[in-house]
């Protein structure tokens, strides 16, 4: 990832507390081939996704198509996340988006907005989005 990339992100993911620590887990993206359909690459990217998850994790699948929440919203998700105490774990597709196996896996679809974002950028929404709802549960001021 490009240098602002990984300062975007890091920025945020410093600022959680301990309790709320973020553990980055990439997996590599299936080679497209010039003329073949992606399918191929999203099962691929699927598996090795599917693959890092342990069973007991909770997991939130980002998709176009899923759920869009407010910040007060994904603070209550975050409140009743962090009291269930399993690990929760966001799917972040591929350039050509999540398989079904992953959709079917999630225990939610979320939304982070109707238009289809670049993936380094969504890393970053998402670290931000977390400090935002953890300032709200925790009373912190940046969240006006």
């Amino acid at each position: 990832m490009a240098a602002w990339v990984q300062a975007g992100y890091q920025e945020y993911t410093k600022r959680l507390p301990v309790e709320l620590k973020i553990e980055l887990v990439e997996t590599p993206l299936a080679q497209r081939r010039k003329g073949e359909a992606p399918d191929r690459a999203i099962q691929l990217e699927g598996k090795a996704l599917l693959k890092a998850l342990t069973k007991n994790d909770h997991v939130v699948a980002l998709a176009v198509d899923g759920k869009a929440w407010n910040t007060e919203q994904l603070a209550q998700n975050l409140r009743d996340w962090q009291n269930d105490g399993n690990n929760i774990s966001f799917l972040i597709g591929g350039p050509d988006g999540l398989d079904t196996a992953c959709l079917a896996r999630a225990n939610q679809q979320w939304s982070l907005s109707a238009m289809t974002l670049p993936h380094p950028l969504v890393r970053i929404m998402l670290a931000e989005q977390l400090y935002r709802a953890w300032s709200i549960n925790a009373g912190h001021p940046y969240h006006r």
